[in-house]
């Protein structure tokens, strides 16, 4: 069944790319000799080695798909990538929904996600969650008035638009109910600023599971499979979600046949190499879908709601 499937994805591939239309492509429809190279804008993460081998993973992929070239543009921030996809400076990324919101309002449909990642339950969402010591006296949100809160990154899906979002919708202003709020830069850095104290509680991303049986994955659950925290050392108080998974986008103001190409080749790795799938970080069954705008309305909406939200309370 796997195999069979594999095989559709790339002959789609191979079809659009033989019979789809040229856009971008040169009078002679070589759109390898158009491009030369692939670049690809990726989330940088000195601390987290698995990212380093799945964006590791993806390039040779694309490599041996499209008999190019691959260059990784790793960023070290969220702003890194979007504002190279934004520009045009890459050809692709692995993004955020929040990152995509934000590329999406800048350039509109010069960019769209082709692929996100499903479960083996079919479920294609992670979760935000507040974290706190467990040798905290903070059970309930109620208890985080006036205290201090950590938050990843503005262009965070999970570690800041998500969850403000939310908690507005619970009755909580994120801007009036907490005593002060920081960036941290990053999802491991968030928790490390909790372990030192800086903060009461700090948002991070969560997955692997539910609120109600629990999770398996996030920020804290990475960092102790490296001895780095103890993760029963924290408390998750508070969770939202599900929120829809990272994307692969691609600039559509590329020709088709590289897109067409790129979509069958990454559909189909969970299918043609499982053990290194997982060994990348990607859970036992889950498999690559296709997704388009659509997927990522509510986050866009989300996003539109917050910058008018802080807007409207500037003098």
């Amino acid at each position: 069944m796997g195999g069979g499937r594999c095989f559709a994805w790339v002959s789609l591939a191979l079809l659009a790319t033989a019979c789809g239309d040229d856009r971008g492509a040169g009078a002679s429809g070589d759109w390898q000799a158009q491009m030369r190279q692939i670049r690809m804008a990726v989330r940088g993460s000195e601390d987290d080695p698995q990212l380093a081998r799945r964006w590791d993973a993806y390039k040779r992929r694309l490599e041996a798909a499209t008999g190019l070239p691959v260059k990784l543009y790793e960023s070290s921030d969220y702003n890194g990538a979007i504002q190279a996809l934004s520009s045009g400076q890459v050809d692709m990324a692995n993004i955020a929904g929040g990152g995509y919101a934000n590329v999406d309002a800048q350039i509109g449909d010069k960019v769209a996600p082709i692929l996100t990642v499903r479960d083996a339950e079919g479920a294609v969402g992670y979760y935000s969650a507040v974290l706190v010591k467990a040798d905290s006296p903070y059970r309930t949100m109620r208890d985080l008035k006036g205290k201090a809160l950590g938050y990843v990154d503005f262009n965070s899906t999970s570690g800041y638009l998500f969850p403000r979002a939310k908690l507005r919708e619970q009755g909580f202003d994120p801007d009036t109910y907490f005593g002060k709020s920081t960036f941290a830069g990053g999802h491991t850095q968030a928790v490390m600023a909790l372990e030192n104290g800086q903060f009461d509680a700090t948002i991070i991303n969560v997955g692997g599971g539910t609120p109600e049986h629990g999770f398996t994955t996030g920020a804290h659950y990475t960092m102790a499979r490296r001895g780095v925290v103890n993760v029963d050392d924290f408390r998750i108080i508070w969770t939202a979600g599900p929120i829809p998974n990272s994307a692969i986008v691609t600039r559509t103001d590329r020709p088709q046949a590289f897109i067409d190409t790129v979509r069958g080749a990454m559909a189909a790795l969970p299918y043609d190499d499982p053990e290194m799938w997982t060994q990348i970080g990607q859970a036992d069954g889950s498999t690559y879908t296709a997704v388009d705008r659509s997927h990522y309305a509510d986050i866009i909406a989300l996003r539109d709601g917050d910058l008018a939200q802080r807007r409207g309370r500037r003098p």
